[in-house]
């Protein structure tokens, strides 16, 4: 059959040929595209200028367009395109769609920000997704995964996993949070795939040429967000999936806290010392053990028997309490246990696939556990704070929520087990745990923080939870686990809080001193240094270790640490103010040094990786640059982006000009070129700096946060250099409210602006702007204080008026009495 030898001779050859399968069909909307080709549908949506929604699915049945993170009116929103085939482009970004749907994203100049290396790969429910890769790639984000800042060369699980005593390679950890930044030249773009599943993330680890990411199952549905600036991604992630919102005041304090204080007189002996040894403190906390054999929403009456009393002693202290209340209900039917007993009666427990409760072993012994995928078990949930909150307990703790069970091979609920999802916005359906897990959760701590705000309705909640998914920030403050008391894990310490807050958890910290483990004193007290300048500052211990509160290893290593924690007291004003700043913006509190010199390198690499140290920003305005191997005593360098820095306990300039701009001979020989300043580590030390052209607002020294400070609010100008080819304005703002209540949404807050400029004759010119809002602040006076700056007259005004010039602490100054109107003050 020679015709028959011939065709297939003719598909032989074909076979061999690059596959070309172009799209059968693209359809344009006014605002995006929607392909078809191989039985596979394609859909881009523009939701802004610079903000894609890419959607994939097989066959005809559309996925459900619903979403735990992302904000429904993020989700739905949408701008006009401009149609040119094959795709589209915004005001921002180009699209091309090309053989098997493979996508194209570049900016309009032609720059690829992402491009489809291969089809989307589908082996059943499970896919991959594959981008182009290149050695100028680098990645960040991902939540608290541990290891380097950079992400590159390394691969991710996402499945929310208890994790005691982690280590450096270990993933999974606590938090499910599938979204980062690609940088690459300068040009930055988020990627979040919205996939609720076991998802995973590879770096260029299996292949250097390419990047994947994909799901064992569920919704192709991830988002592209672009910059091009760093800075403009982070804040564009807040508006998509929510910022962390303004917390209470007395959260930024210093908190204590141990597996456990127990009984209660121990609770009372360890707040009696802080206030007599004058450490300053707002939080102490509560573990499992005052709980009545470790039921949740029970007090072991015995060991504390004057619970309410407790509460409100320690108040008159100004502490603030936070106790853990556990998700895992104790399985006691039939003795009175009112958790147990409500949620048995409005079936708000999750099932085995046969409709029976499902049982897990936890602290309380066999337990069942709330089904949180339902509005109404959240209500419920939200409802069982009631007497702790009608006692005066300020904040809780969502601890062992991935959900974590004993005694099971991964450590958490059977696959199977089923999940009612009854939510608006949702289909009312069934789920299997495997589409639940990573967001049980986070869904976890938006029950209690619900709870807490309909209970009392004008008080900022407060949540501690240790899992969580992309958007969780709007429910709760997080920490990084159960971290080990090593040298390693305090290094660790910082990529983590900094990839939580460029993923959307700007209110984040770590157990201070280690949770599993003892630390060596040296270790205690350099990490009580650093964490003065991290957003949740808590020091926690796991039983069996040795105590970690501030005194234990006797006066002079409590001198070092009380005088850190007295510092983040001081410095409350401007962390404040940056709090105040990321709930509106999403921009974290401690954040990498390329979120705000994107630019300082020449070959866009973001300028940390540049470092080779562990250097972080405190806010916009204060680096931090602890020693990259806090247990070794040798030099180590910090690099300092360009243009002025002063040290911050010294005052000691430093100008460092770009030498890739043009400065004459003589500006030259005033200032330095960008290189390391060397660095002996000593134990009372920590290199802290601060960005010229910054006014910072200090304030008094108090024991807490509840204390009214005694004395005007400092503003302490750091004035840039002069002769640098860098454009460094002088600015500051402080912001202020009740420090609790939701007011300042209806004008109870006062926001107010600092410039400064220096004359060409040397004189420095502060203005202080008209106060927004009408909330009084607590100060009657400011304390001007000019850093680096020396006076030729001798003299200063304030409104044309003259007043005395006075030096303080090394530094000149004028004290003036406030006032809600705009002032001009000059020192000359």
């Amino acid at each position: 059959m020679p015709g028959r030898t011939l065709y297939l001779c003719v598909f032989a050859a074909l076979s061999l040929l690059p596959a070309r399968a172009y799209p059968q069909q693209i359809t344009a909307s006014e605002s995006g595209i929607t392909a078809t080709a191989d039985g596979v549908t394609l859909q881009v949506t523009a939701l802004r200028e610079d903000i894609l929604r890419v959607r994939m699915w097989q066959g005809n049945a559309v996925p459900e367009d619903a979403s735990w993170a992302v904000l429904p009116e993020a989700r739905t929103s949408s701008v006009p395109v401009t149609p040119q085939a094959p795709g589209f482009t915004t005001k921002s970004l180009k699209v091309s769609v090309g053989d098997h749907l493979q996508l194209t994203v570049a900016d309009l100049q032609g720059n690829i920000l992402q491009k489809d290396t291969a089809p989307v790969l589908w082996q059943g429910a499970r896919f991959t997704v594959s981008k182009q890769r290149s050695f100028s790639d680098h990645f960040f984000g991902l939540g608290d995964k541990p290891g380097p800042l950079d992400r590159a060369g390394q691969a991710f699980t996402m499945w929310n996993t208890d994790a005691f005593g982690w280590q450096e390679s270990t993933d999974p950890i606590y938090k499910s949070i599938p979204f980062f930044l690609n940088i690459n030249h300068g040009r930055t773009l988020g990627v979040f795939l919205d996939n609720t599943w076991r998802t995973n993330f590879d770096f260029g680890r299996a292949d250097e040429n390419r990047y994947t990411f994909g799901s064992l199952n569920g919704p192709i549905d991830y988002y592209l967000i672009y910059g091009p600036e760093p800075k403009q991604v982070v804040t564009s992630w807040a508006w998509l999936t929510g910022p962390s919102p303004l917390p209470p005041l007395w959260a930024l304090g210093f908190q204590q806290s141990r597996y456990s204080y127990f009984p209660e007189t121990q609770l009372r002996e360890i707040a009696t010392r802080m206030r007599k040894d004058r450490i300053p403190a707002d939080v102490l906390w509560l573990d499992i053990d005052y709980q009545h054999d470790n039921w949740p929403f029970t007090v072991n009456e015995k060991a504390f028997p004057n619970f309410a009393g407790m509460v409100k002693d320690l108040a008159k202290q100004q502490y603030k309490l936070v106790v853990i209340t556990d998700l895992h209900i104790a399985d006691q039917p039939n003795v009175g246990y009112a958790p147990y007993d409500s949620g048995i009666a409005g079936d708000h427990f999750v099932k085995n696939p046969d409709g029976s409760l499902y049982v897990g072993k936890v602290w309380p012994g066999p337990s069942v556990f709330p089904d949180f995928t339902q509005a109404l078990t959240r209500q419920w949930w939200g409802g069982l704070y009631k007497t702790f909150i009608q006692e005066g307990v300020a904040g809780f703790w969502n601890d062992m929520n991935e959900p974590a069970v004993f005694e099971t091979p991964g450590k958490t609920m059977p696959d199977d087990v089923q999940h009612r999802i009854d939510e608006p916005g949702f289909r009312k359906r069934t789920a299997s745990h495997l589409e639940i897990h990573d967001i049980f959760g986070m869904q976890n701590s938006r029950g209690t923080s619900e709870g807490e705000l309909t209970l009392r309705p004008n008080e900022r909640p407060f949540v501690m939870t240790r899992a969580s998914y992309a958007g969780g920030q709007r429910y709760s403050t997080t920490w990084t686990g159960d971290n080990s008391s090593t040298w390693n894990h305090l290094r660790m310490t910082v990529p983590q809080l900094v990839n939580l807050g460029l993923s959307g958890f700007s209110l984040a910290g770590a157990d201070v001193g280690g949770f599993a483990g003892s630390p060596p004193p040296d270790l205690l007290t350099k990490w009580i240094e650093i964490s003065a300048f991290q957003p949740i500052d808590r020091d926690h211990s796991a039983k069996g270790t040795r105590m970690h509160e501030v005194w234990v290893d006797g006066p002079q290593q409590e001198a070092i640490r009380r005088r850190f924690i007295e510092e983040r007291y001081r410095l409350m004003p401007y962390l404040y103010t940056v709090a105040e700043e990321t709930s509106r913006d999403g921009l974290p509190i401690d954040r990498p040094l390329f979120l705000e010199f994107p630019h300082a390198t020449e070959d866009g690499t973001p300028y940390d990786l540049t470092t080779g140290g562990g250097e972080f920003l405190f806010g916009s305005r204060i680096l931090v640059a602890p020693n990259p191997s806090p247990e070794e005593v040798a030099p180590y360098p910090v690099r300092l982006p360009s243009g002025t820095w002063y040290d911050y306990w010294t005052g000691k300039q430093y100008a460092l000009a770009n030498l890739n701009g043009t400065l004459d001979l003589e500006q030259r020989d005033k200032v330095l070129a960008q290189k390391p300043l060397m660095i002996t580590p000593k134990l009372d030390q920590l290199p802290v700096y601060v960005r010229g052209g910054s006014i910072l607002p200090i304030a008094p020294l108090t024991q807490s946060t509840a204390e009214l400070p005694q004395g005007p609010l400092t503003l302490r100008v750091f004035p840039p250099a002069a002769g640098l080819n860098i454009v460094e304005p002088c600015a500051g703002e402080v912001y202020t409210d009740d420090g609790h209540t939701f007011g300042y949404r209806n004008g109870d807050f006062a926001r107010i602006h600092f410039s400064c400029s220096t004359a060409t004759d040397g004189s420095l010119h502060l203005e202080i702007s008209k106060q927004e809002g009408r909330w009084k602040p607590w100060w009657h006076a400011y304390r001007v204080e000019a850093v680096g700056w020396t006076p030729k007259r001798s003299r200063a005004s304030v409104d044309g008026k003259i007043v005395p010039l006075v030096q303080v602490n090394g530094r000149w100054g004028v004290t003036a009495p406030a006032k809600s109107d705009a002032m001009q003050i000059a020192l000359e």
